[in-house]
């Protein structure tokens, strides 16, 4: 049913094929009340096809078939009909300059995802459905309608998974190609996989723990916990990367196959180095100690629940080379014997042309405090003068 929602009919009776160029007929989203009789009746119809389509489970294809094809009618024209109230309200309003501030901000919003049409036609997809759903949704919960709201959760978590899985492999998609994007369009995708995340989990889960979906709950209450713990309050950069820790191991779970292994591995990278940078700028002893070992914990957690299930390696020597690394971090018997590994594989992986001396020297005073390095001083004396070793 997931997958099904996803295609994009191509008639000229559906919500996409009956879209046009015209300013007049894209979405401005905006959070107006949505309370027309037309959305009232063609939301009642679509809750019905959808309850219809979950009840088919026993009927033979051919019902199966008519009925998906009465849903996904239905679902069409419920979304033109929150696009046409939309249109005929708030769009005349700022055109006519009689719009609140609000509004005219809504226009702003309206640019970003119309600009998407032409660019990425995919987030577009998804984004304008999202949008408008959640509307009417945000309308529903105005008007404390509670038995249409409770009607209403299944399908519209059914649709978010759709629509946020399908955002977010379209970033993967991207991200992976990254070779081709400047180091700013990096960033900002890293930001909009983490943000597109955090949005879910803000938004999405607690709806679907409200349907007592045990399983689920089972696998990320945990995470979830802590998630909830880092929420809603100003984090430090240290908890900034905790966080973003949480979202990708909450990915891995619910995300599986939007969030590809190749583009987890990217994240992961990612948030390592952001912890590498905060540990070599972070002046206070005991401040930086925390990072460390927070960067110590995401190192592991990498090697173990990544790098250690990883298939396909594109550089066979690197393959090799974890694999000896694995293996006695895997027979170490101290926490110890495991930190003076990853020292020295962090040792091998950092680039000190991008992080610069004084992140190696700080591994290497670990080493040497761990016995398994020599001190070498930076001076020497020669003919009575001291001289300072560059």
């Amino acid at each position: 049913m997931a997958e099904r929602s996803l295609r994009v009919i191509d008639t000229n009776k559906t919500f996409f094929g009956k879209l046009s160029n015209t300013l007049s007929k894209l979405l401005i989203p905006t959070k107006i009340g949505i309370n027309g009789i037309v959305i009232t009746l063609k939301r009642n119809n679509l809750l019905k096809s959808y309850e219809a389509v979950n009840n088919a489970k026993n009927l033979d294809d051919a019902k199966k078939n008519a009925l998906s094809d009465k849903y996904e009618e239905s679902y069409s024209l419920y979304l033109e009909a929150i696009d046409k109230h939309i249109m005929d309200t708030v769009y005349k309003k700022v055109k006519n300059d009689t719009a609140s501030e609000f509004e005219k901000k809504a226009m702003a919003e309206y640019y970003l995802i119309t600009n998407l049409k032409n660019t990425d036609y995919a987030q577009y997809k998804y984004k304008k459905q999202k949008y408008l759903i959640n509307l009417d949704y945000d309308s529903l919960k105005v008007s404390d309608k509670t038995k249409v709201i409770n009607k209403y959760n299944g399908f519209y978590v059914s649709k978010m998974d759709t629509f946020y899985k399908g955002i977010l492999k379209n970033y993967s998609v991207v991200l992976a190609d990254s070779t081709k994007k400047t180091s700013s369009d990096i960033e900002k995708n890293f930001y909009n996989i983490f943000s597109t995340i955090d949005e879910y989990m803000k938004e999405i889960i607690p709806l679907k723990l409200n349907q007592d979906e045990s399983d689920l709950l089972n696998k990320i209450k945990e995470i979830f916990d802590k998630y909830e713990s880092l929420s809603n309050k100003e984090l430090s950069c240290k908890q900034e990367l905790e966080k973003k820790i949480l979202l990708l191991n909450m990915s891995r779970i619910i995300f599986t196959h939007s969030l590809p292994l190749t583009a987890a591995e990217k994240c992961y990278e990612k948030i390592i180095d952001d912890c590498r940078n905060l540990v070599k700028n972070t002046e206070d002893k005991k401040q930086k100690e925390d990072i460390y070992l927070l960067l110590l914990d995401i190192l592991k957690e990498y090697n173990e629940k990544l790098l250690s299930t990883k298939i396909y390696w594109e550089d066979l020597k690197q393959r090799e080379k974890f694999k000896i690394f694995w293996e006695k971090f895997e027979n170490s018997k101290t926490e110890k014997d495991k930190e003076i590994l990853l020292l020295k594989r962090e040792l091998l992986l950092v680039d000190e042309d991008v992080f610069g001396i004084d992140l190696i020297k700080f591994y290497k005073n670990k080493l040497v405090k761990f016995g398994v390095m020599r001190e070498i001083k930076d001076s020497c004396r020669t003919y009575g003068k001291l001289i300072k070793v560059k």
